[in-house]
């Protein structure tokens, strides 16, 4: 009851606030008072150029298709890459568009008072080939629906705003989702391939039809000061996913959703393994997740390009099934290694770690059934942990164990009516030290404190420039 009780409270409080967010962005999108302003923010790099969207027909009423509007000016702007770089300031309105793609050296800026709402008129969004490490779409075998905002082979692209919102109108995808009715794969709300020096901040997207952030096939990305929202029992609407990147900074950021607030990703079986690009080099720092279905943290299901090196610290969760989570099965190959948690505070969890090595979801029968996945050099310390059902789950694959496990400095506190059985371990290899209540036998005691990497890595030392604009919006 009192789990019940609590769960509600978070449920009404998660309603609130996506209610109070839509009231203001439809007050401030038919305020028709223009006012001058000047607005700083932090950005990879300040542009020479700036225009806004009305200046290429944009109308913000909410009605008005915008999408030509927005690829007039992006391909009018893009001339200006090599002469100091241009800015789309995207100003107070609601401004419906279908999918537009970015070009380079280029910063869109979102205002405070401005809503992007994404197209329900799917010829509003180009229809592109899978992505080749997965072989297939998500939610259909052909084809997928471009992002609302799209970039591939891009260079230095800056996507931020003083807390404007996206907002995907995802209650159309989810329906079609639910029913079947689906031929192509939904649309994410931001999509970013085979780019570099990336940067995605202080925005507030809602209601993705899917993923919301999805850096693919990229380096050197920053995403920070997100609010990611999303109804807790939408599908699949992770909150970001960096898949198949080098050097990511993840942080100050704030997600609810109906999956994965983040899943570490690097592609599907055996179109992975051919594609044969890891994760790796990945910072996620001062982060909140609120999902009752899902992790905090995803390492996988698909890791078959592998995943390593991934260092989170000062990670908060609420109501939400388990902290980091490892999901693989045979068919992946590839590994998961040298990943490393500390400082963790969870609240109403149903899992505080769980491992799964029976994942089994597969793009098609071709998957190699020999292709064992590596899972090895997990490290968790300093984490508190309240209102737990399971302390942990650890599944590994018969023949094929989860090694090099540490877990330090970590205490849980039960539910009122926790499960008998506190730590369920099956083909797992490691040692605990200073954990509550006792874990299993696989995990023996050993006087350790967990290792976690005293360098820095290069996303961390990128500093990001303060710009401004000025004018009436």
């Amino acid at each position: 009851m009192e789990l019940s009780r609590k769960s509600q409270a978070i449920e009404t409080l998660i309603s609130a606030i996506i209610l109070l967010g839509l009231l203001s962005s439809s007050v401030a999108a038919y305020c028709a008072v223009r006012y001058a302003e000047t607005i700083e923010f932090p950005a990879l790099n300040c542009r020479k150029h700036i225009a806004v969207l009305t200046d290429f027909g944009g109308v913000g009423d909410g009605k008005t298709s915008n999408t030509q509007a927005f690829k007039a000016a992006i391909a009018n702007l893009s001339q200006l890459a090599a002469d100091g770089g241009a800015q789309l300031i995207v100003p107070p309105g609601k401004w419906l568009t279908g999918s537009f793609n970015l070009t380079s050296h280029f910063t869109l800026f979102v205002h405070k008072d401005a809503v992007i709402l994404g197209a329900q008129d799917e010829s509003e969004w180009p229809l592109l080939p899978v992505l080749p490490s997965y072989g297939r779409g998500r939610d259909a075998p052909d084809g997928r629906f471009s992002s609302l905002i799209f970039g591939t082979n891009l260079t230095d692209v800056v996507i931020t705003g003083n807390n404007g919102t996206i907002d995907g109108q995802g209650a159309y995808w989810w329906k079609k989702f639910k029913e079947d009715k689906l031929n192509e794969t939904r649309p994410y709300l931001i999509e970013i391939m085979y780019s570099n020096q990336i940067q995605i901040s202080n925005l507030t997207l809602i209601n993705s039809p899917s993923w919301n952030v999805h850096p693919i096939y990229s380096s050197d990305v920053i995403i920070q000061h997100l609010t990611i929202l999303a109804p807790v029992d939408s599908p699949n609407t992770d909150g970001i996913n960096p898949d198949s990147c080098t050097n990511t900074r993840i942080e100050d950021s704030f997600v609810v959703s109906g999956d994965d607030c983040i899943a570490v990703k690097s592609g599907w079986d055996q179109y992975g393994i051919k594609f044969n690009m890891p994760t790796k080099h990945l910072v996620i720092r001062r982060f909140t997740c609120i999902s009752p279905d899902s992790a905090t943290i995803a390492l996988g299901s698909e890791m078959s390009g592998g995943i390593e090196d991934v260092r989170a610290e000062d990670i908060t969760a609420i109501n939400t099934q388990s902290g980091v989570r490892i999901k693989t099965a045979v068919g992946r190959g590839a590994y998961v290694k040298d990943i490393y948690a500390r400082r963790m505070t969870l609240n109403t969890m149903k899992y505080v770690f769980w491992m799964t090595g029976s994942y089994g979801s597969h793009p098609d029968p071709g998957f190699d059934p020999n292709a064992f996945p590596v899972i090895k050099g997990i490290n968790y310390r300093d984490v508190v942990a309240d209102n737990v059902t399971y302390s942990a789950r650890l599944e590994g694959i018969e023949k094929d164990p989860f090694t090099d496990i540490c877990i330090s400095n970590v205490n849980i506190k039960l539910t009122n009516k926790p499960k008998e059985l506190q730590w369920n371990c099956t083909n797992v290899q490691g040692v605990t030290s200073r954990v509550t209540p006792e874990p299993c036998n696989l995990l023996p005691v050993k006087e350790i404190d967990c290792p976690f990497p005293e360098d820095r890595l290069p996303i961390e030392d990128v500093m990001l420039k303060t710009c401004s604009i000025s004018g009436k919006f």
